[in-house]
């Protein structure tokens, strides 16, 4: 009994104790100045948030790089601007909000450019192509994102498309945090989950819509592609082009602002 009772004080120091310990110390420490830096070089608005904001936002990126792997790809060679960018993007999806940083996620895979992975589809009388696909981002629901670092900063297209493949994989991890990716993160009540439902639903067909008619949307056409698309392009759109979203689609963007807990127009 002895014996039992000490090994079950020695897990939870190990597994709980110390790490929380760890992380206050972390938390604890000032923030490195040319962290700053590059969050005001290549995290958008930055400078325009409210005091309160920005310090949320460092908190939460000095938990998510304390408890993150980052893994350099093909021949990048990681450093703080990488780590700290992808962190910042991440974490704008976090702010406002009591929730943790992305439980699931353990490691963040970075090449410098688009990457190719391999696919299969089973066609008709179960025959199988190989295929390989060119991405610059993906979430996999075993605890990694793969992002291409050239996507990330210096992308004059992305930036006029109001394309961010962070925000966009991590819309996909928030996705998934229920155990299935299906375009509705982990809402609070039944209600909320109803109404999400009945809102995305409309503005997913919408958007389909559109795409037949030839029609321009602030909405990327990707988003057409199934729910959980749809999910991650109307962030990415919420984030991005905020102004455009609440004009354009003002129900859908009450859903995301009483989902994310803040207004990005306050920003842009």
């Amino acid at each position: 009994m002895w014996l039992l009772a000490s090994l079950t004080i020695l897990l939870l120091l190990v597994f709980v104790v110390i790490p929380k310990l760890r992380l206050r110390y972390v938390l604890m420490r000032a923030f490195p100045h040319h962290f700053s830096k590059i969050l005001r070089k290549n995290l958008p608005g930055y400078t325009r948030m409210p005091t309160d904001v920005q310090m949320q936002l460092k908190r939460k990126i000095r938990q998510f790089l304390h408890e993150k792997t980052f893994v350099a790809c093909g021949d990048l060679e990681m450093n703080d601007e990488i780590r700290v960018t992808i962190a910042g993007k991440a974490c704008l999806l976090l702010l406002n909000r009591e929730t943790e940083v992305f439980p699931k996620l353990s490691h963040i895979l970075v090449y410098p450019s688009a990457f190719v992975v391999p696919r299969q589809r089973i066609e008709g009388g179960g025959i199988v192509t190989h295929t390989n696909q060119t991405l610059s981002g993906e979430s996999w629901s075993d605890g990694r994102v793969i992002l291409a670092w050239d996507q990330i900063v210096n992308n004059p297209h992305n930036e006029k498309m109001g394309q961010d493949v962070v925000i966009h994989e991590f819309a996909h991890q928030l996705d998934s945090e229920d155990g299935s990716t299906n375009g509705a993160p982990v809402l609070p009540s039944t209600v909320a989950y109803r109404h999400w439902s009945q809102v995305m639903e409309r503005e997913f067909l919408r958007l389909q819509s559109a795409i037949d008619q030839q029609e321009e949307s602030v909405i990327d056409p990707y988003g057409a592609t199934n729910p959980a698309e749809f999910f991650a392009v109307t962030t990415e759109a919420f984030f991005k082009k905020s102004a455009e979203l609440a004009s354009a689609h003002p129900e859908l963007f009450k859903v995301l602002q009483a989902y994310y807990c803040i207004d990005p127009r306050e920003w842009h």
